[in-house]
């Protein structure tokens, strides 16, 4: 009965009224994403300014550099695999239970790096164990996105499914808040103490940080999502069977949806690590700006998108998640050159400016809309699966590769010339809004969660305030 507690429920908190609820989900949300991003830009970072030196001493400046950038991309490769297997996981025993296998996974491995020895201690046994720590966050948090947008999305009330579905993206902002903080508290540090130990402590402060987030990650209640398509599966017969293996379903039925996730997964993520991450790599490789610049512009940028995320989550209600997300695109396009030219000028207050218009405002105006607009792309029943699938393949390919394609265009180049690196920004606007356009969320309306998908299970769920938006268009 829908009043009977679930009988392997830890405690009371799978059942708790609906506004206490919305309150556990938003909090295990923010904080887990913030946690993922925290450890992700926080190993970006370190990639950039330690990493090259103490793991790949031997291989010159520029060298180290690529081989740092290249354990980074290791992570994202593994995240697609991330994606598949804890994805099909959410989809059959539950989106609470992967978000808090994810999170340890993730925490573990984060602060185990902060242990490991370095080249010159153990030698080639120090990178290869830094591979396998970052592989294994990688694998942790290539569920984390998608099981936390997909919890946010289906707990949200109607027309609000933007705001709630911005939750993952406000968490991403606060962990590179705080990341860019303690990276910026670093590079005050001398490059000795650096090298040495101070890398170490924030890696270290992801045991702590994740013994926290796993106590709010236990309160929180399964998702109606979730529990609507257990009860259509249970009284489906046959029909249920088929829907055992999310990842098949996912493939034969919604391919559409998953190539609109997959193109936007590509373009966003080319743009947001080029903007992030290899900003500082430049500015500190290339243009000799002191590291703590970049760090502080990047900490500026996020404190600007822990306001602009919420704006741009209301904006999706208000105007359709497609169109901000298109807006953002667009945006991101006609910046392109600019941002280059606001970096060359080695100008302090100029590349703050730069950082905080590409991270703080066009990053987050195309990342906002996705936690309603890439969850609407698929029925409940595969929807895990469907958002952890193509956003990590996507992600994989372009937040990976296109940092060190950065790196190369401008270490190739004579003059270390940008040009490369803005056309690079400009196709990956323009994949954002192909994607966008892919949409079919605004085709055609569905059923609520829960209730039996039509043939082909191509129907996706939205919001009234969105599909009204779509169709005015």
């Amino acid at each position: 009965m829908a009043n009977t507690p679930h009988p392997h429920s830890p405690d009371p908190a799978q059942n708790p009224d609906p506004r206490a609820a919305r309150r556990r989900v938003a909090t295990a949300t923010i904080v887990g994403s913030a946690l993922e991003w925290y450890d992700f830009y926080l190993y970006a970072a370190m990639a950039a300014l330690v990493f090259g030196k103490i793991f790949f001493p031997q291989t010159d400046a520029t060298a180290g550099t690529l081989a740092a950038f290249a354990t980074f991309a290791a992570g994202f490769l593994a995240r697609p695999f991330g994606g598949i297997l804890f994805g099909h996981l959410a989809d059959r025993i539950g989106r609470r239970n992967v978000l808090i296998i994810t999170f340890i996974l993730m925490g573990v491995s984060t602060g185990l790096i902060g242990l490991l020895p370095t080249y010159g201690s153990v030698g080639v046994l120090a990178p290869v164990a830094l591979v396998v720590l970052r592989i294994l966050q990688g694998l942790g948090s290539g569920a984390e996105y998608s099981s936390a947008a997909v919890v946010a999305y289906e707990h949200a009330d109607d027309g609000r499914r933007g705001r709630q579905g911005a939750w993952p993206a406000l968490g991403l902002n606060l962990g590179l808040l705080l990341s860019s903080l303690t990276v910026t508290a670093l590079t005050g540090l001398s490059q000795e103490a650096l090298l040495t130990w101070g890398w170490r402590i924030p890696f270290v402060a992801s045991f702590a940080l994740a013994g926290v987030g796993l106590w709010v990650r236990r309160r929180v209640p399964e998702s109606p999502g979730f529990q609507g398509s257990k009860r259509q599966g249970a009284g489906d017969g046959d029909g249920a069977a088929a829907r055992q293996i999310p990842f098949v379903s996912l493939i034969r039925r919604n391919r559409r949806g998953l190539l609109a996730v997959l193109a936007v997964a590509l373009g966003y993520n080319a743009l947001s690590y080029i903007f992030k991450t290899f900003s500082m790599a430049y500015l500190s490789d290339f243009q000799d700006v002191p590291a703590g610049v970049g760090a502080f512009g990047i900490t500026l940028a996020s404190a600007a998108a822990i306001f602009t995320v919420p704006l741009f989550g209301w904006a999706s209600d208000r105007f359709g998640s497609r169109r901000v997300l298109v807006a953002g695109g667009i945006a991101s396009a006609l910046f392109a050159f600019p941002f280059f030219m606001l970096l060359d000028t080695r100008n302090t207050t100029a590349i703050w400016v730069c950082l905080v218009i590409a991270t703080g405002v066009l990053a987050p105006a195309m990342f906002a809309p996705q936690g309603s607009f890439l969850s609407r792309q698929f029925p409940s029943d595969v929807r895990v699966s469907g958002v952890g699938t193509g956003r990590e393949f996507g992600g994989a390919v372009s937040g990976g590769l296109a940092p060190l394609a950065a790196l190369a265009i401008v270490g190739a180049s004579t003059t270390h010339a940008t040009w490369g690196v803005s056309l690079l920004l400009v196709a990956g606007a323009v994949v954002v809004v192909l994607g966008a356009a892919l949409d079919q969320g605004a085709r055609r309306p569905t059923p609520a969660d829960g209730q039996p998908t039509p043939v082909p299970a191509q129907a996706q769920e939205s919001t009234e305030a969105e599909l009204q938006a779509d169709r005015a268009r």
